[in-house]
């Protein structure tokens, strides 16, 4: 009686895994299809519970504050890059030239 209901756990497990792998399956499918089924039924752009849904942009043309707080972020972050790489150079440049005038100094 022992093996039977073990045996019976384990094949509902099992099914369990699979119908769980179904599922998800089935979703992945409908995912692509969520948004163009949304906008069929007028629930567009209050899509939730799409899976991967991005709201679109509210104030479309009009930067909010929080995207221009981003926006500085992201300038910020891009000056440090820039003047790193304007270090790099200036002092490649001054090696090179300094190389150049101890050339010209034992020639």
């Amino acid at each position: 009686l022992q093996t039977a209901d073990s045996k019976s756990q384990k094949e509902q497990a099992t099914s369990s895994k699979q119908d769980l792998a179904h599922r998800v399956q089935l979703q992945n499918k409908l995912a692509g299809v969520c948004e163009d089924m949304c906008k069929e039924v007028g629930a567009y752009p209050q899509c939730a519970k799409c899976p991967e849904f991005v709201q679109p942009d509210s104030t479309p043309g009009v930067m909010t504050w929080e995207e221009l707080l981003e926006h500085m972020d992201n300038l910020g972050e891009w000056g440090r890059g820039e003047l790193k790489a304007w270090s790099k150079q200036a002092s490649a440049l001054q090696t090179a030239d300094s190389k150049s005038q101890k050339e010209q100094a034992t020639s």
